[in-house]
């Protein structure tokens, strides 16, 4: 019987794929795969796989993630095993709940292979610990595509220590501006990591201030963090430069 897998990509760096999902990769007939897949990571699948690029348009999401559901069925009628590949991990704002749903419903084997979230490994790997003690005791994921309205739609996370949030290059600057409004100190840190993991990252630290004030320039794909836990990158990389040096 054929199996759908619904995997994981990771962050970006191909060192940071699980075992499985390389093996799985290196076996399949067929992968649809997501923007953010590196191609590091593609390079992966079996030479004869059949690859599908299904990155979504703004503005067209829904009419793509249709093409993409019936996509899956039909590589699934062609090969024993299929890979539904997704940056990140497939269940962390990546419709993989949705898709599993539907194969399910229609039939189909599914098996998911979780991935390296960037939500975690992005900061963490920048020197900005999600958790530090005394600093943050908590943190929270949140997408930054929102329902637009009012900022009450932030007032469930606004006092949570570290806010990490995933798809906000956008509107970052309306997201700092409700923070503030609820009551976030508006001279919090805040970084940006742009294109994290890979050779091209680059980390932007800020203030929740200059971030609602529309100061500071982003591109995407990015991580934003707001939290103390920030401070922390001066002082984990003066630490490991320190140690490179002696």
């Amino acid at each position: 019987m054929t199996t759908i897998y619904l995997i994981g990509a990771g962050p970006g760096d191909p060192d940071l794929l699980t075992v499985k999902a390389a093996r799985l990769l290196a076996q399949t007939g067929a992968v649809l795969y997501d923007r953010l897949v590196s191609p590091e990571v593609l390079a992966l699948a079996h030479p004869g796989a059949e690859l599908h690029f299904v990155g979504k348009r703004e503005g067209e999401q829904e009419a793509i993630q249709n093409e993409i559901l019936h996509l899956m069925e039909d590589c699934a009628r062609r090969h024993p095993s299929v890979v539904r590949l997704k940056g990140g991990d497939p269940m962390v704002f990546g419709r993989g709940a949705e898709e599993w749903a539907w194969l399910v419903q229609r039939g189909w084997n599914v098996e998911v292979v979780p991935g390296i979230s960037s939500a975690i490994a992005v900061p963490s790997l920048a020197g900005i610990p999600p958790t530090f003690r005394g600093v943050s005791g908590g943190f929270a994921v949140v997408t930054g595509h929102r329902q637009e309205g009012g900022c009450d739609q932030w007032a469930a996370y606004a006092q949570v220590e570290t806010l990490i949030i995933l798809m906000a290059v956008a509107r970052r600057a309306r997201i700092a501006q409700c923070l503030i409004r609820l009551g976030r100190d508006s001279q919090q840190p805040v970084a940006f990591i742009e294109n994290g993991t890979t050779p091209r990252e680059r980390v932007i630290v800020t203030t929740l201030a200059e971030v609602a004030a529309g100061q500071v320039e982003v591109s995407n794909p990015a991580v934003m963090i707001a939290g103390d836990v920030v401070h922390q990158r001066a002082l984990l990389r003066e630490a490991a430069c320190n140690f490179a040096a002696a």
